[in-house]
């Protein structure tokens, strides 16, 4: 099998938003975005998205499908924005489960109230209560 981790082209965001499908129907802003993904063998199994926000810059929709989980292919993903993003500081809103993960790229958790508006608004029917939906805001300061 090959396996390439790499920044996906603008033409190639198509693939990405396939892939969405199964996870809550992801579209891909041409012009805010940069996506990158893990092939294998030419076809897209895992992606991480870095979207830059009037207040700041996200990373999200770090998915892989069921049959392709356990390879490392997430973190293959994240590995590839963190080499071309990693100079820029990065916020996510992590999954409760996933903190440690996330820990070993740098990202530390913060209080929501320090995410920039515009991404902490993207979760506000929490109502200031992340925690209880199961999300953890964290920060990557840029290196």
């Amino acid at each position: 099998m090959k396996t390439e981790a790499r920044e996906l082209k603008r033409d190639e965001f198509y693939l990405a938003e396939k892939l969405w499908e199964q996870y809550r129907g992801q579209k891909a802003d041409l012009v805010r975005e940069r996506i990158f993904g893990v092939f294998v063998d030419g076809s897209l199994v895992a992606t991480a998205r870095f979207t830059r926000h009037p207040d700041g810059n996200e990373m999200d929709c770090i998915f892989v499908p069921e049959q392709y989980r356990g390879k490392g292919y997430a973190r293959s993903a994240v590995e590839a924005l963190i080499q071309r993003c990693g100079s820029e500081t990065i916020y996510i809103h992590s999954t409760i489960v996933l903190i440690q993960f996330y820990k070993t790229f740098g990202f530390t958790p913060i209080p929501e109230e320090q995410l920039p508006k515009s991404i902490r608004d993207r979760f506000v029917f929490c109502f200031g209560e992340m925690e209880g939906c199961n999300v953890c805001p964290m920060v990557r300061m840029n290196k």
